[in-house]
């Protein structure tokens, strides 16, 4: 008998280490807790404190809030998605403007640049132009002011028909034309391009007009 409570007093003390060590860990725990607990409070007090100041901003001291906490992955249900950081919603929104509405992105428009062509292909497009044309070049009412302009020289109040002014813009159109042919062939024969008011001379000197 002494025996047997000799052993049930060890197994009793034994019992009663093995509740006490467990106790202890939850005393560790908690205290580990607290402490954790209470770096954090301080942290974040420390950084609101230099949010406040201006010193750093609501961004950064939530990304390092974030970043002081362990992240673990998990797995998504059918619920809702998982928030996204600050930062990167900041990434994504646009910027404010100054008048507080948002201003619509106008596309660029590239301007065409004017397509250049070969010296003498445009003035060669033109001479078969107005070579193919009857029509008159000279505007008519300033070609009829000028006609009643130099019959004031002759005699006052003259009046015209509209046939006889487009008769004399005919004849004066074919008078130049004649006159440039010659003209060009004053400048072709000085083995020139452009005409001067040298060849215009010379062609009505040669055609024995009184200059």
């Amino acid at each position: 008998m002494r025996r047997q409570s000799t052993r049930g007093r060890n197994t009793g003390s034994g019992d009663g280490e093995e509740s006490a060590a467990p106790a202890a860990g939850m005393r560790r725990q908690s205290t580990r807790g607290r402490s954790t607990g209470s770096g954090d409070g301080e942290e974040s007090e420390a950084l609101a404190a230099a949010v406040h100041a201006g010193k750093i901003s609501r961004e950064d001291a939530a990304a390092r809030r974030m970043a002081r906490t362990k992240q673990t992955a998990r797995k998504s249900t059918g619920g809702k998605a998982p928030r996204k950081p600050l930062r990167a919603i900041a990434a994504v929104m646009p910027a404010p403007s100054s008048r507080g509405v948002a201003r619509k992105s106008v596309p660029f428009i590239g301007v065409k640049k004017p397509r250049r062509h070969r010296p003498g292909t445009v003035a060669l497009r033109e001479i078969r132009k107005y070579q193919k044309n009857t029509e008159l070049l000279i505007r008519k009412l300033p070609f009829q002011r000028l006609v009643r302009e130099i019959a004031q020289h002759f005699k006052h109040d003259m009046r015209f028909q509209s046939h006889a002014v487009l008769a004399l813009q005919e004849a004066a159109e074919a008078y130049l034309v004649g006159l440039f042919e010659d003209t060009n062939l004053c400048a072709i024969h000085s083995k020139r391009v452009t005409i001067m008011s040298k060849d215009v001379q010379l062609a009505r000197r040669i055609r024995g007009e009184r200059l």
